[in-house]
């Protein structure tokens, strides 16, 4: 774990902004380098598997379980830039439990509307559990790498504060609509957009001249069963103990993701070493 993160902890103003609108903002997460190496092995996976979906040139290919197709991916999973505050959110008892690498292609004019379709996060949580507001249980960290800055380039859309009620009054019940507290996220390349699984969001069609890019990498308690199968076997050498529970390690067992002990969550260990007992109390 580079020690680096520690300078890009949770903020106060941070957190109040993420409590009561479900995301945040950080600029400059990627410099142009990474953002360009990146959008070099998207594009060769873009290739891979646009035939083996079945997909043509103008449809949006989504990646599930991507991160173990590249080292790039790998090293975006404590990035020192977001990490921190990816914990300062949840707590140290995480895992990555989902990720997608989205492409969405250009179309060729502006007439066919924005092709919203807003969701929740993780599927039947949202039916089966029964607080309102429902627990917050993951989080989503978006690297977006092409230019996001102006509407209509694909970008991502969000309702802001709509995390803290299980329903959202679209018009006419209509998820396919634009209600009026709805607003795109405009970023520029290498920014990262966090979110909580609750927010109400939504893709959305890109008529700009280049392929939107993004990579979603979802973080949650340790004790949530994964969404991926997390195929990382072929890296699993590679990876330090702390990327090792990141990736859902766990040597105790079962009884290891609820009552953990050192050896299962070692990114307790090592923020008490760096930040005292009181970090992970």
């Amino acid at each position: 774990m580079d020690v680096s993160c520690l300078s890009h902890s949770l903020t106060e103003e941070e957190r109040l902004q993420f409590e009561r609108d479900g995301y945040l903002i950080v600029e400059n997460a990627l410099d142009p380098d990474h953002v360009a190496r990146l959008c070099a092995v998207i594009d060769r996976i873009d290739a891979e598997m646009r035939p083996k979906q079945g997909i043509d040139k103008l449809g949006r290919l989504s990646v599930r379980d991507f991160i173990g197709l590249d080292w790039e991916f790998v090293e975006l999973v404590d990035w020192p830039r977001t990490i921190a505050k990816v914990w300062d959110i949840l707590s140290w008892n995480l895992q990555i439990y989902h990720s997608h690498l989205n492409v969405t292609p250009p179309v060729s004019n502006g007439t066919g509307g924005k092709n919203l379709r807003w969701h929740q996060d993780s599927a039947l949580l949202n039916q089966e559990l029964e607080t309102d507001p429902r627990p917050r249980i993951s989080i989503k960290v978006a690297y977006f790498l092409t230019d996001c800055s102006e509407d209509g380039r694909g970008n991502f859309y969000i309702i802001p504060g709509s995390h803290l009620t299980n329903d959202y009054d679209f018009p006419n019940g209509d998820r396919t609509s634009e209600p009026k507290d709805a607003i795109p996220v405009l970023v520029k390349p290498g920014t990262a957009v966090f979110f909580d699984r609750r927010l109400w969001h939504s893709v959305s069609a890109n008529y700009w001249t280049e392929a939107r890019r993004a990579l979603f990498y979802g973080y949650s308690y340790r004790w949530f069963r994964p969404r991926d199968d997390v195929t990382m076997d072929h890296w699993w050498d590679r990876l330090d103990p702390i990327r090792k529970q990141l990736f859902g390690n766990a040597p105790t067992g079962g009884y290891g993701f609820t009552s953990p002990t050192d050896e299962d969550v070692p990114l307790r260990g090592w923020l008490s070493e760096h930040l005292g007992e009181e970090a992970i109390a």
